[in-house]
């Protein structure tokens, strides 16, 4: 089975971790393994402590249905397709931006999770950490 390494966890964060300096916004950065569990965590000097938790779920989420948690939530909203769907898993389903699957190929191996700031700030560094991934 295909998994990601802790090296390649540790590209991903560091390079969601420049994306966050360079914008200036402290974040939780987490990285999950192909079964959901976190494999690496950043927690930047004045990231909020209320989104360690949110970017560990925002990444389990993103594995859990290898699905960015931005085109989740796009499809949660009162009468769409998935709605409520973050009651699930013991509410343990994010539907806010900055969840990200992993992929070596077209298998998904991981995911990225990326919480404190606004949702484009949490989705843009999600997305360089993602795209540090090989």
């Amino acid at each position: 089975m295909n998994d990601i390494t802790l090296d390649q966890a540790w590209q991903v964060i560091d390079a969601a971790n420049e994306a966050a300096t360079t914008q200036g916004t402290a974040m939780n950065i987490a990285v999950v393994d192909v079964g959901g569990n976190l494999k690496a965590f950043l927690r930047m000097d004045g990231a909020w402590l209320g989104s360690i938790d949110i970017s560990i779920k925002k990444a389990w989420t993103a594995r859990a249905f290898d699905l960015p948690t931005a085109e989740l939530a796009k499809n949660s909203q009162s009468g769409g397709q998935f709605f409520g769907i973050h009651a699930s898993n013991q509410g343990r389903v994010m539907i806010f931006a900055g969840g990200i699957p992993l992929k070596k190929g077209d298998a998904v191996v991981g995911a990225v999770g990326v919480s404190g700031g606004m949702g484009e700030q949490d989705q843009a560094v999600a997305e360089a950490g993602a795209a540090a991934f090989r």
